[in-house]
């Protein structure tokens, strides 16, 4: 196990700049943002390049500020700030041309249904509508237990997989209501783990 971990941190740390896309949605597990930025950059140095989509509601779970200077975090106000007339660069699509691979983290319900359903009325799900198909796109689910549990939770999940996508599930835990159940997003270390695999296999590991 060992071996395979230092193989793997060896590849993220290799001289190939990698482009990574995270994902932020309203969801509180969104305050685990920086500490996701900063376990990247221990692995792989200026080797991985970050640039952060986020939704209208995750800035209220973690403030840019907290972030590194290096990067860089875009909203629904970007998009049209980028585009003036025929011509000009469509951000969404520049950012699905820029990445080598996007994760998702946290998804939330309302974003998880809106993708399976193929909405796309945010810059995040215009990113992940038109995304190319051959790149991995992972998604970390997180939501309360009562959501979670719900029957059209596992459909929107299983329409994504069946895309290629790969879920990286929720663990039980107490959540921030009190609750305890599962449904709170993976831990930290687990989607690292997970995003280096698919950096160093090139392609998205079986479920």
């Amino acid at each position: 196990m060992g071996d395979s971990v230092n193989e793997e941190c060896s590849c993220m740390s290799s001289a190939v700049k990698r482009h990574l896309l995270i994902g932020c949605t309203g969801s509180v597990a969104s305050i685990k943002l920086p500490e996701i930025i900063q376990e990247f950059k221990k692995i792989a140095g200026e080797n991985v390049e970050i640039r952060v989509v986020v939704t209208q509601y995750a800035n209220h779970f973690f403030k840019e500020p907290d972030l590194p200077n290096s990067i860089e975090v875009f909203n629904d106000e970007d998009e049209w700030k980028a585009w003036n007339s025929r011509g000009d660069p469509v951000l969404h699509i520049e950012l699905g041309k820029w990445a080598d691979l996007m994760v998702i983290a946290p998804l939330d319900a309302n974003t998880l249904a809106k993708i399976a359903q193929g909405l796309c009325d945010n810059l995040l799900t215009c990113v992940v509508r038109a995304w190319d198909m051959k790149k991995p796109l992972l998604f970390c689910p997180a939501m309360n237990t009562r959501m979670w549990n719900h029957p059209i939770t596992s459909k929107h999940i299983s329409v994504l997989k069946s895309w290629g996508y790969c879920e990286i599930p929720p663990i039980s835990k107490t959540l921030m209501c009190g609750d305890k159940g599962i449904g709170a997003m993976a831990e930290v270390s687990t989607i690292v783990q997970r995003v280096q695999d698919c950096f160093v296999n090139g392609k998205l590991l079986a479920q």
